[in-house]
């Protein structure tokens, strides 16, 4: 379902090339009426946002909003395991389910960025998607919440992506990355957690996690064989 990859496609950083054609998008997830009916309003109105807005501004307000700490970070695991070796394993496992398909990343991008994974999830049958979209709905719907409480417009995707999935995010799990992500987005902020960061991660380890599984525009994947 092209559904999958254009949400990605609106969550990824924009360019020109794909910002042209917002109004095949929007035509596109009317036609195949993936998402219900409030989720596809909420959709098409944050795709008339970013036809009215600067290119410039989008880019900027994009920067600010993923590129800044870790409150809205793309990178699911990141939410999970911040930089334990737990990670590492993580994307192992990730990279390969990619691999069953037969899509490998083709270019620097992590396997657990969130429009690499909706891209993925493209490539899987209707109901596979959604099982496989809803493993990671707890992080996904906290960066939403965050979002939505700073009035983000780029909330109305993630809030899309929770109700696609059909999965009840789990209140207790939900408090606790609320709780572990710091809110606070600040430059400042930013720099102390730059401080803190160690030089060197630790190696991954022979733990892994399957919870959490995204470039839409098919620069990021490619098949083989």
């Amino acid at each position: 379902m092209k559904t999958f990859k254009l949400l990605g496609l609106l969550l990824s950083y924009p360019q020109s090339d794909w910002l042209r054609h917002l109004g095949d998008s929007r035509a596109i997830l009317k036609e195949e009426q993936v998402l219900s009916g409030k989720s596809l309003a909420a959709v098409l109105a944050f795709i008339d946002t970013l036809e009215s807005s600067d290119p410039y501004q989008l880019q900027e307000d994009y920067v600010a909003t993923f590129d800044r700490g870790r409150a809205h970070c793309l990178h699911l695991f990141e939410h999970i395991h911040g930089e334990s070796r737990d990670r590492g394993q993580a994307m192992v496992n990730l990279a390969a389910t990619y691999a069953e398909k037969g899509l490998v990343i083709d270019r620097a991008e992590l396997p657990d960025y969130l429009p690499l994974f909706l891209e993925f999830l493209s490539c899987c049958s209707p109901g596979e998607a959604i099982d496989l979209l809803g493993e990671p709905v707890e992080v996904i719907a906290a960066i939403g919440r965050r979002l939505q409480d700073k009035g983000s417009a780029y909330a109305a995707v993630f809030e899309a992506l929770v109700a696609l999935s059909r999965a009840r995010p789990r209140q207790d799990w939900m408090a606790a990355l609320l709780a572990s992500t710091p809110a606070d987005d600040s430059l400042a902020a930013l720099d102390r957690e730059w401080e803190e960061t160690a030089a060197f991660a630790a190696p991954p380890g022979p733990e892994s996690c399957r919870d959490c599984g995204d470039r839409p525009d098919g620069l990021h994947l490619k098949t083989t064989g």
